[in-house]
């Protein structure tokens, strides 16, 4: 059996979306070398790029906008995650979105395995997840790692010999086509 999950212990050590970003950068330039560094400097020019061209629906800027009570999202993630450069940031624009009533915060999910234990995805460690808990870091809803038509999509691509070949190229193609639309209809059903 697990034990229950603190949230409020894991939020007060996350952090907000502008030192995410710092840090991406302060990573890049201390030069740190591991299996997953080489994707860090493409997947910071995402997010940012992603932050300043996401066109949000009218119906989620209006749910966010709209919120009479405060809420919390506590996203479990990784600087190297190619999934996370795509969702990040229109998870972040949505906040911005919600008049101060979603606050938004980052928590690195390779120093907080606990935390991601008690979310697995079929049993693996994917990320990104968010977690929207109440005012008192109760756990409302969960969402993540991806878009159920990215997920299905990826099912998909498993079905070829060699899949892994090229997969993230193709991964990162469909978001580039979808535009965050599939991940702001569901996230719109968090709000």
């Amino acid at each position: 059996m697990m034990k229950k999950v603190d949230y409020k212990a894991y939020y007060s050590k996350s952090i907000d979306f502008e030192t995410y970003l710092k840090n991406m950068e302060a990573e890049i330039g201390l030069g740190i070398v591991n299996d997953h560094s080489q994707y860090v400097p493409q997947n910071l020019q995402r997010v940012k790029r992603i932050g300043k061209t996401i066109k949000l629906h009218p119906e989620i800027v209006a749910a966010a906008e709209g919120l009479k009570q405060k809420i919390h999202w506590l996203v479990i993630t990784e600087h190297w995650c190619g999934d996370a450069a795509q969702l990040v940031p229109i998870m972040n624009a949505i906040a911005e979105k919600s008049n101060g009533n979603i606050d938004f915060r980052l928590i690195y999910r390779d120093e907080n395995p606990d935390l991601i234990a008690a979310h697995l995805t079929n049993g693996t460690l994917s990320i990104p997840i968010l977690l929207q808990l109440d005012e008192n870091f109760e756990l409302l809803k969960s969402w993540g790692p991806r878009p159920k038509a990215c997920v299905d999509y990826v099912e998909e691509l498993k079905k070829v010999p060699n899949y892994q070949v090229d997969i993230k190229e193709k991964l990162q193609k469909w978001y580039s086509d979808d535009k965050g639309n599939a991940a702001q209809n569901e996230l719109l059903t968090l709000l």
